[in-house]
């Protein structure tokens, strides 16, 4: 529930509704990432706006690497999965919309069909590398992703749907001028807002984006290596979403191997039970008492 500006308060119909609606009123929002239901609960329970289905998470929870070798029935199953588990939006790493235009606009389409809030589609050739891989990136020509960007718009059913734009010109070692340049064409051809992607130590890449911008789309950003950029900071510089794609997953491997060589040493796990979470909270979070009060 929203309130209007006559002070009346009306329903926000569906998640991609609210995600256009906190960008039109300028409130931030923080974003985590996920790659199941578990998972994507644990980051509506921390009180994030959003959930990332994100492209590496869901690609290393079925033991491979974020290199395009899972296609889009793995990461649409994956996303489906987070969307029935929250109630908050869903928003899809779609690497490079999975193939050619066509392959953007099917995308579009399977994904709008389970409720996904956000579609985000990059602009790196198909397949693509991990951003944080040294060799090998390669951009697609701003106007092929352009024509992508314009056949999965094209597809959008959902008028409230959001697709995000994703360019990679940092990550190509392309400076400032290269990514507004596209940037400024992907909004010219539909896209709702943009991400701009960097892997410098700090955040002077995206600022120096952000101050030529003028807010003429929103804004999103990965704060994956430059960790100092805070939340007013970001709000300074006129960022419309932060998005902390990966950290849950990182935080889950620490523990699980400190975990699991605690039993391994002390031959029990009577060492570790005080610091994990309890088989209830368990139940709690995938709603036991839910559904054992259904029927």
């Amino acid at each position: 529930m929203t309130e209007d500006t006559r002070g009346q308060v009306r329903q926000v119909e569906t998640r991609a509704a609210a995600l256009r609606e906190a960008f039109a009123e300028g409130r931030l929002l923080r974003v985590a990432g996920a790659h199941d239901g578990l998972s994507a609960r644990l980051v509506a329970e921390a009180g994030f706006d959003a959930v990332w289905a994100s492209g590496l998470e869901i690609s290393a929870a079925h033991g491979l690497p974020d290199i395009s070798l899972l296609g889009m029935a793995e990461f649409l199953a994956a996303a489906a999965t987070m969307q029935s588990a929250t109630a908050v939006p869903v928003v899809a790493d779609c690497d490079t919309g999975f193939g050619g235009d066509r392959n953007a606009a099917f995308t579009m389409m399977r994904y709008e069909n389970v409720g996904i809030a956000a579609v985000c589609i990059e602009d790196k050739v198909f397949p693509k590398l991990n951003s944080f891989l040294g060799a090998g990136q390669e951009l697609l020509a701003t106007e092929d992703f352009g024509a992508k960007l314009r056949a999965a718009k094209q597809a959008q059913h959902d008028p409230d749907t959001v697709l995000i734009a994703r360019t990679e010109a940092f990550i190509c070692g392309y400076g400032v001028e290269e990514a507004l340049a596209r940037c400024h064409h992907y909004v010219d051809v539909g896209a709702d807002a943009v991400l701009v992607h960097s892997k410098a130590a700090d955040s002077s890449e995206v600022v120096s984006f952000t101050r030529r911008w003028q807010r003429r789309a929103p804004v999103v950003v990965v704060p994956t290596t430059y960790t100092a950029f805070s939340v007013a900071e970001a709000q300074e510089a006129g960022v419309a979403m932060v998005i902390y794609a990966n950290q849950g997953m990182r935080a889950t491997v620490r523990a699980v191997r400190d975990a699991w060589a605690a039993v391994l040493a002390d031959g029990s796990t009577v060492g570790i039970e005080s610091t994990i979470a309890s088989v209830k909270d368990i139940f709690e979070l995938s709603g036991m008492s839910q559904w054992l009060g259904r029927g």
